[in-house]
């Protein structure tokens, strides 16, 4: 028998006949040594937190998560969440062993281009991966907007069948502890008092820079008690201490609970284990060999796999799709049994919206000043009471952005059943946490914040707008006419800063019709995160007389104020257009040809095409100027090398909005004489 031979026998036989502890114990070692020839291949990885969370994550994925690798979106399935996703060969590891479209080859090629298997989890249902987790502190928060979601289905649709009972697991580390987000994250998830969720953390004491006794000494137990939360310890490497300690979790109904797993990390290898070194680089060839040698391992070939081990976790495979038809058969039984609730359950799950929900919009009077802020509450009202799935709140401040759902109760631990979330001073948090029930599926979340406030949510927006996810962010007191709560209020740069988020659309309407009409575009646009850009102060509704209609907000730019030949196109956007409006009307009576287009969303208008575009902005008329109560940084793409920008580069003031509007020149009049230079008439 030829050496290839003897060896192709081996792996046949290896681990055969062993006693259910020692085959256990040979799984976990499967996902520590894929995981190292993982990272060892990729020459980049995390290999330390995987082989230290191999037996913890082995316990929960074999004998508690219920998940189906043959129906990976099974409404009903738990939802695990890798927070700690530098660790991602974890993940991908056990994944691959449950059967999910992630082969062998996909690990062998671990964070090279074009490979399925990134350094950090990115969201992919069909593969079992939830949720895109990096920023550590996300998948935290994540896991609670899942955890939240769950039992608001379950309040909905629960009676004689439960129809919805799944719980929220997550892995989380030091690093996401450490993060501001994972805090008020926790918080909400104590005092809404979320049972199902449960979270196993990796205690192994050791971040990147060394032992996390450098910046991290607080009681952690206590914290999370504090926060009410259960919290248990057990050594994360005693599989049946991990198994009781899950065990003890599921039962506790009110509490969400923490599982500190006391771990090594490189757990089983001889020079790196419980050492910084082994946390965000290869262990070397020298060490992995000695490692597997330590392991009692095949030094070859690498990614090895024992049949035994594969056959042990088909047939848990097996019992699981079982588990997900079973399911689905009750479902089928409810659906008939309950046809007027199970109508609303789908409509819910597809996000429907009803037919003609532009006729069904509000209708403002012309002329009056309504602040768009204000406009969007009432568009709210009536969107709230057509789309089933849409459910939100703002961080503590509803008064101000309007964010509230009159005739519904609050969202609490005393019932779940209500559409109001009350997130609390928690930008951070509501961000993330939206992010979490848009993946679970059944919501269209939105969340409310002042525009100044953005950045608090911007590692969450960008997350959102990466995975695609329909969110709407409501985020009023858009400009320096907020007024008298002065620069640290103000956004200037804000606007800009959200339209470089690939993925993002911000929309800034010009008045109340434009903002139910930013919302229409909003709620249909399902392939990621909108953004809406409202103001504080009243903005008169524009009398459409000659003037384009409000849907044309739909192509993000459009021709507002039309004029044969212009000479001259002044572009504007929310509260700056009726201003610029009244500039147009003064010089079209001094016998100028002025075109002024409300660009109303850049992303939207780039999106139109280019024959579109060239319409709006036809290449010729190279007199073009911009007017935004922002930075101008950006602009030029509109105005090009010969326009004028005409902004606020600088922080604001603070005094009442109208005097701001007049010293910086955001008046009809100034923004006319501004023009005038611009088409070399003088004043």
């Amino acid at each position: 028998m030829s050496r290839e031979e003897t060896r192709a026998a081996d792996v046949k036989t290896y681990g055969r006949d062993l006693p259910p502890a020692e085959l256990e114990e040979l799984a976990v070692n499967t996902i520590r040594t894929l995981a190292m020839d993982g990272v060892q291949k990729a020459k980049s990885g995390h290999p330390g937190m995987p082989m230290g969370m191999a037996d913890a994550a082995f316990v929960l994925w074999m004998r508690f998560l219920r998940h189906s690798p043959s129906w990976p979106q099974w409404p009903n399935r738990d939802r695990f969440v890798l927070s700690a996703g530098h660790g991602s060969m974890l993940l991908y590891s056990l994944l691959h062993l449950f059967g999910y479209p992630i082969g062998l080859d996909d690990l062998k090629s671990f964070r090279q281009w074009g490979s399925i298997t990134p350094g950090h989890p990115e969201r992919s249902p069909e593969r079992g991966i939830e949720t895109t987790t990096g920023p550590l502190g996300q998948g935290f928060a994540n896991g609670v907007g899942m955890a939240l979601a769950e039992r608001m289905l379950a309040e909905e649709y629960n009676g004689d069948e439960e129809i919805v009972g799944h719980y929220t697991y997550a892995i989380v580390s030091d690093g996401d502890l450490m993060e501001g987000i994972s805090h008020e994250a926790a918080s909400l998830a104590g005092h809404l008092k979320l049972g199902r969720l449960i979270y196993l953390y990796d205690d192994n004491h050791i971040s990147i820079e060394g032992g996390t006794d450098l910046a991290f000494s607080e009681d952690v137990a206590g914290r999370f008690q504090a926060y009410g939360w259960q919290v248990l310890k057990v050594d994360g490497h005693d599989r049946e201490a991990v198994a009781r300690a899950i065990e003890e979790a599921r039962a506790e109904t009110e509490r969400p609970s923490l599982i500190m797993c006391h771990t090594h990390i490189a757990k089983g290898s001889p020079n790196k284990q419980d050492t910084a070194a082994s946390h965000g680089a290869p262990l070397g060839e020298e060490e992995v060999a000695a490692t597997k040698k330590a392991l009692g391992w095949p030094l070859e070939p690498p990614f090895f796999v024992p049949d035994v081990v594969r056959e042990l976790f088909a047939k848990r495979r097996g019992e699981l799709d079982r588990a997900a038809e079973a399911w689905k058969e009750k479902f089928a039984a409810w659906r008939q049994a309950h046809p007027e609730l199970a109508a609303r359950w789908e409509a819910q799950m597809d996000k429907a919206l009803p037919e003609g929900l532009e006729e069904r919009l509000p209708v403002f009077e012309t002329g009056k000043e309504i602040a768009t802020r204000n406009a969007s509450g009432e568009v709210l009202q009536v969107l709230s009471a057509e789309v089933p799935a849409l459910v939100g709140g703002s961080a503590d401040l509803a008064p101000s952005t309007k964010t509230l759902i009159k005739d519904a109760a609050d969202v609490g631990p005393a019932s779940y059943g209500g559409r109001n979330l009350r997130f609390g001073v928690r930008e951070h948090a509501m961000g993330a946490m939206m992010n979490g029930m848009a993946l679970h599926g059944g919501f269209l979340p939105y969340g409310g914040t002042f525009l100044v406030f953005a950045d608090y949510m911007r590692p969450a927006i960008r997350l959102a707008a990466m995975m695609g996810q329909q969110v709407v962010y409501v985020f009023t007191h858009d400009s320096v006419f907020v007024g008298e709560d002065g620069p640290t209020h103000q956004p200037v740069e804000h606007a800009m800063s959200l339209r470089t988020i690939p993925g993002l659309v911000v929309i800034r309407p010009a008045d109340a019709a434009e903002t139910a009409e930013a919302w229409r575009v909003a709620l249909e646009r399902k392939e990621g995160p909108t953004a809406l850009l409202l103001t504080r102060q009243g903005v008169p509704v524009l009398d459409r007389e000659g003037l384009a209609p409000a849907r044309m907000v739909e192509r993000g730019g459009y021709v507002l104020l039309e004029t044969e030949d212009p000479e001259l196109i002044l572009i504007a956007t929310g509260s700056e257009v009726h201003v610029t409006l009244g500039a147009a009307r003064l010089l079209a009576a001094e016998g100028r040809r002025v075109r002024v287009v409300n660009m109303a969303s850049w992303e939207l208008f780039d999106a139109q095409p280019e024959e579109y575009r060239r319409e709006v902005l036809p290449p010729e008329v190279t007199r073009r100027m911009s007017v935004e109560a922002g930075i101008t940084t950006g602009w030029e793409r509109y105005v090009g090398l010969e326009g004028v920008k005409h902004g606020i580069d600088r922080f604001g003031a603070s005094a009442p909005w109208k005097v701001i509007a007049e010293k910086w020149g955001f008046t009809p009049e100034a923004v006319a004489e501004k023009a005038r230079a611009l088409l070399k008439t003088g004043p």
